[in-house]
């Protein structure tokens, strides 16, 4: 009698779909939470106002007619486009300069038949940094060197390049460990060394997905530049933040229309 094969992907649907209804009947009986009670007149009202203020209704100086508030947010814009642009080429560099190292096919010798403690030593210590970076939001990674430094682009740049230099490195040293071994065996075999068969051989391979890699991370990082920014990391973050607390609804809009503009010329 033969057994029946465990689809454990009909498995994992059941429990995320269960873990899914546990929590929101946690919300609603555990918390005495009432969902309807956010469909009441005093939202409505109060999301109206805010929606009619974002428009420049109930201002009577509407930063949407100001050329001195457009200018502002538009310089802005660009300071958080640089933030973008220095995040992605340190983390990048960082991540070109000790991917190899956090290979585990370099590490053990299967690429470059060159074994050694050292290699080992260098692959646990680097995947240790790649999981340490990538372990702590930007936002807290802000939090910390804005207490070094004065409160700008360049704190957020550093917060944004410390977490992605983690996921990059995870992304591209993974990249590497799928790589075929076989054609690499063959530079050994003709007296490549481990660096010229890396600089020949697996570093043009991995060439192009590293690039999709970087690219998608840019845009990720572009959209994750608000909320650096809340904490005083400088450019649109800081910015909103501040039109928040002083409802100035009209800048807003101003903020989110060049927020979207710079979202997708990074795509």
């Amino acid at each position: 009698m033969r057994l029946r094969k465990i689809d454990f992907l009909f498995i994992n649907k059941i429990l995320v779909l269960a873990l899914v209804i546990f929590s929101w009947g946690f919300i609603l009986i555990a918390d005495d939470a009432n969902l309807f009670s956010l469909i009441n007149q005093q939202n409505i009202n109060n999301a109206k106002k805010f929606v009619l203020g974002m428009l420049g209704f109930n201002e009577s100086n509407s930063a949407l007619l100001s050329f001195t508030s457009w200018k502002n947010i538009i310089y802005l814009t660009y300071e958080t486009f640089l933030m973008s642009v220095i995040a992605i080429g340190l983390s990048s560099i960082g991540v070109i300069l000790t991917v190899a190292f956090a290979s585990r096919n370099i590490a053990d010798g299967t690429l470059t038949h060159k074994k050694g403690l050292l290699n080992l030593g260098l692959f646990y210590f680097t995947r240790f940094m790649y999981i340490f970076t990538r372990a702590v939001p930007e936002l807290l990674w802000a939090m910390i060197i804005i207490f070094f430094f004065k409160p700008g682009i360049l704190p957020g740049a550093l917060a944004l390049a410390l977490h992605n230099y983690g996921i990059l490195g995870k992304l591209c040293s993974e990249v590497i460990e799928n790589l075929d071994y076989k054609p690499f065996a063959n530079l050994s075999s003709c007296g490549a060394s481990k660096w010229q068969i890396l600089t020949y051989g697996v570093f043009p391979s991995v060439y192009n997905k590293f690039l999709e890699y970087i690219l998608y991370r840019f845009e990720i990082i572009t959209r994750t530049t608000i909320v650096v920014g809340f904490v005083g990391a400088g450019g649109l973050g800081k910015q909103f933040r501040l039109s928040m607390s002083y409802f100035n609804y009209s800048e807003i809009s101003i903020i989110l229309i060049c927020y979207f503009l710079l979202v997708k010329l990074s795509e």
